[in-house]
């Protein structure tokens, strides 16, 4: 209270000092001392207020830990590797004999086969006449007018003596009498009769002589056979390549020289590497032309000689390859063969190509040669040893 009133005292004083006279001086000290209360006041509830809201710093207050952001592991899917879809070879089911010979002479049983069964189909009973129509097909199917002639001959006779009731014992009699020709045609190499047993290919170019001596390695050679290839065309351009090409095929070797080079050194050579290598087998290419015919013939001699002094006996076997598309020029071509070099066998390649297949039947018959394989396709195991019934079946076979 005392400084209450020295305050008021005071204020009046200094407000009498100013002019205000002494009754109002004492009314404005107490109205300035209670203003100066009130802003006091003002002034003390600010800081208080201040000091609430920014308490006073004793040192540093550590922040407070900033909470790390969550950081999610990002889901990594694992890619979904799918399995390579490997196809299953497809593996056909070995066709039958019968059947792969039956589609390899769709060709030549159409041609053949297949207009005798018209023929027949508008005939009741056998006569002259029918089998005349008969000859005539058989012509065209490049049967040869000698084996021709000898089919109807012994058909005449059947007819003769009553055995040719219709068509139907008339079609047996003419399946019975091919076959029986065909019979005498086949015969089987016997590559054991010898070692190595020599066997020299010959033929014109272009008749499939490389790949017939290719596909015959590969065969020999899956038989457990160690076959050599005597690479002897040395004129035509990039035979002994070709060669190769088929031998690596198979897995066997090849004795070649450079192009140009003498046929019968070829035949030294590999007559040579055939002993010292006790191999088994030895298949010897040969020329398919030369300048002249004669010229052939005589290189093919000369080569003959030299097999024949390093091995008594060879070659064991001369095969022919003729190609069946060319029908009745293959006999032309065999004729000329058969004289020149002792032709032992025949091979007849692409007979699955031609509807003149027919020649087949007239090849063996007029040259009295066994037919010792057939191509038809060009599979590598599509060269067959030739089966005379198994041949007739699939010719004369009928669907249904």
């Amino acid at each position: 209270m005392e400084m209450f009133a020295r305050c008021v005292a005071w204020l009046t004083e200094v407000a009498v000092r100013m002019g205000v006279p002494e009754p109002y001086g004492k009314l404005i000290g107490l109205v300035a001392f209670g203003t100066g209360l009130v802003l006091l006041a003002g002034v003390g509830v600010g800081l208080l207020r201040l000091l609430v809201k920014r308490p006073l710093k004793r040192g540093k207050r550590p922040a407070p830990a900033a909470e790390e952001p969550v950081v999610e592991e990002p889901v990594v899917e694992e890619p979904v590797v799918e399995e390579p879809v490997v196809e299953e070879p497809v593996v056909e089911e070995p066709v039958g004999l019968l059947q792969r010979m039956r589609s390899g002479l769709a060709k030549t049983q159409a041609s053949l086969v297949g207009r005798i069964d018209t023929l027949l189909r508008g005939h009741q009973g056998v006569d002259a006449e029918l089998l005349e129509d008969l000859e005539e097909i058989l012509i065209t199917a490049d049967l040869g007018m000698k084996t021709t002639q000898q089919l109807i001959q012994s058909l005449e006779n059947r007819l003769d003596k009553g055995q040719l009731k219709d068509s139907a014992t008339l079609r047996a009699a003419l399946k019975e009498e091919i076959r029986a020709r065909l019979a005498n045609e086949t015969a089987l190499l016997d590559t054991e009769s010898a070692k190595p047993f020599v066997i020299m290919v010959v033929g014109v170019n272009g008749v499939g002589k490389t790949t017939t001596i290719g596909k015959l390695a590969h065969q020999f050679a899956r038989q457990g056979k160690k076959v050599l290839v005597g690479a002897g065309d040395t004129f035509r351009a990039a035979a002994a390549e070709q060669l190769e090409v088929w031998a690596e095929r198979a897995g066997v070797e090849v004795i070649r020289q450079e192009s140009g080079a003498d046929p019968a050194a070829v035949a030294f050579d590999a007559i040579k590497a055939a002993r010292s290598r006790a191999a088994d087998i030895l298949l010897l290419d040969t020329a398919g032309r030369l300048h002249t015919k004669v010229n052939l013939m005589e290189e093919l001699k000369k080569i003959r000689r030299v097999l024949e002094r390093e091995v008594p006996g060879a070659p064991h076997e001369t095969l022919l390859v003729v190609d069946a598309t060319t029908g009745q020029n293959a006999l032309v071509q065999a004729r000329l063969f058969q004289q020149a070099v002792a032709v032992s066998g025949l091979a007849l390649t692409k007979l699955d190509g031609t509807a003149r297949g027919g020649m087949l039947v007239a090849i063996g018959e007029e040259l009295g040669l066994p037919i010792r394989y057939v191509g038809i396709g060009e599979g590598i195991d599509d060269l067959r040893p030739f089966d005379a019934e198994v041949f007739i079946e699939a010719l004369f076979s009928q669907d249904g």
